[in-house]
């Protein structure tokens, strides 16, 4: 309700300087934060209005050059920063251990910029840390460090993001604390027409920052449903909005069985179910059927995850499925092939679209309109064109459909790029004593990288 409130405020033109949204709940935060965008920012502003900024990676100084700068077009400007650390505190060095300590495994990039948070907040240098520098802190002083953590198997973690940072090439956060300075312009007022937005996975209200924007602004917190009827309650409403975006219907028996395999977990239960929609194609109904046979725990469904998260770049959800594959005790090698094969298909995806032969489609077109208006067309250019038997286009199309949606995120000189990484990968499984599941993270960071 009180969502529903804010975005009537937003329609009337009653617009706050600064939102922070919050929570545990990530797909409900960004799918609030999208209505927000929507509602204050016309499209066709936001190349030069809108600024997106990744709130692990950018420092609180160039939020505020930003934030301070008005548009380009005299007209509303908003800067978004997802997933700030800004709101932790010492309190939250517990919590930041176990986050740390849950993520190392499915997504080592977020496990390592949650602990150059922990090393900021703590107290700790991240130069003292390494060469097993570690070693020096003892058990009482890091129990009065970290409160809440009695640090008993941080022997298993510790050097393991040490060395995840050390790859990646992290280094500490900014020693600069600007935050009061951020503060302070939120009391004296932004520019006319700015608008600043943070998203958070959680938040100390007691810190002064968080009490200011609470104060000047609007505070929301998504926290996760208690209980399995709450939690269906929330589901089959984002259920329902994401099938009448679709104009599809889903069966009783498909929701049941759709619970069933996902927990009624939110996030995991819309990425099946956008993976549902996708595969009925013009049928306006999802089935039983459907959801038994795309929804599922098989090396089949770890292999389409993955290579619809690296084709998608969403980064989290590549390595989650690489995990998921490597435990299923798939070999790397066949991992890698897989890999191959989808950034051949972008890589031809890319060629087809470079022929300018096709009619225009965007990321966003369903499948049964490809199937009217493309496929024909790439049948055609396939013909004349003499391609070679195993092109693209001689796949099956929903797999064509796939890779022209997603190869406009990435360029022809990044593709071939990744094809020689991937070669080098190869060789370093075959000649090197490297970790191939870490030669397989890394290359998955790289190529799901936003700025990519």
């Amino acid at each position: 309700m009180a969502l529903e409130k804010l975005l009537a405020d937003l329609k009337k033109g009653i617009v706050a300087p600064c939102y922070l949204l919050y929570g545990e709940e990530e797909y409900l935060i960004n799918e609030a934060l999208q209505q927000i965008i929507d509602v204050i920012i016309p499209q066709a502003d936001r190349d030069f209005g809108l600024s997106l900024l990744d709130g692990q990676d950018v420092d609180i100084g160039s939020v505020i050059e930003d934030i301070l700068t008005p548009s380009l077009l005299g007209s509303r400007k908003v800067v978004v920063v997802r997933n700030t650390t800004i709101f932790h505190s010492s309190e939250n060095l517990s919590d930041l251990t176990t986050k740390i300590r849950n993520s190392i495994e499915d997504n080592p990039s977020r496990a390592a910029k949650y602990f150059l948070t922990f090393v900021k907040l703590a107290g700790f240098a991240l130069e003292d840390l390494q060469q097993n520098g570690w070693r020096r802190i003892s058990d009482e002083q890091w129990r009065k460090v970290v409160v809440g953590d009695a640090g008993e198997d941080r022997e298993k973690w510790l050097p393991r993001v040490l060395e995840i940072c050390s790859n990646l090439g992290l280094t500490e956060l900014s020693g600069a604390d600007k935050t009061e300075q951020l503060g302070k312009i939120f009391q004296n007022g932004l520019p006319g027409g700015n608008c600043l937005i943070f998203t958070a996975e959680n938040a100390d209200k007691r810190k002064k920052i968080f009490k200011i924007i609470a104060q000047q602004g609007i505070v929301e917190h998504f926290s996760t449903a208690k209980g399995e009827s709450a939690q269906k309650e929330v589901l089959q409403k984002e259920i329902k909005k994401l099938l009448d975006r679709y104009h599809k219907k889903m069966s009783p028996a498909a929701w049941v069985s759709l619970g069933k395999k996902t927990g009624f977990e939110l996030r995991r239960s819309i990425m099946e179910l956008e993976k549902l929609i996708f595969f009925v194609g013009s049928r306006p109904t999802i089935e039983d059927a459907d959801v038994e046979e795309v929804v599922g725990k098989t090396k089949e469904d770890s292999i389409f995850a993955l290579t619809a998260a690296l084709s998608g770049k969403n980064q989290l959800a590549a390595l989650q499925a690489l995990k998921a594959l490597l435990d299923q005790g798939l070999h790397h090698l066949m991992i890698l092939t897989m890999i191959i094969r989808e950034i051949r298909f972008l890589l031809q995806a890319k060629i087809l679209v470079n022929t300018g032969k096709l009619p225009k489609f965007n990321n966003s077109m369903e499948y049964s309109w490809f199937q009217k208006h493309i496929l024909p067309s790439l049948n055609e250019l396939a013909a004349a064109k003499d391609l070679p038997k195993d092109f693209l286009t001689s796949k099956h199309p929903f797999v064509v459909f796939n890779a022209l949606r997603n190869c406009g995120r990435f360029t022809y000189p990044l593709l071939v790029g990744y094809l020689d990484d991937l070669l080098e990968i190869d060789r370093g499984f075959k000649t090197s004593s490297v970790d191939p599941q870490m030669l397989l993270e890394n290359f998955l960071i790289k190529a799901c990288a936003k700025a990519s």
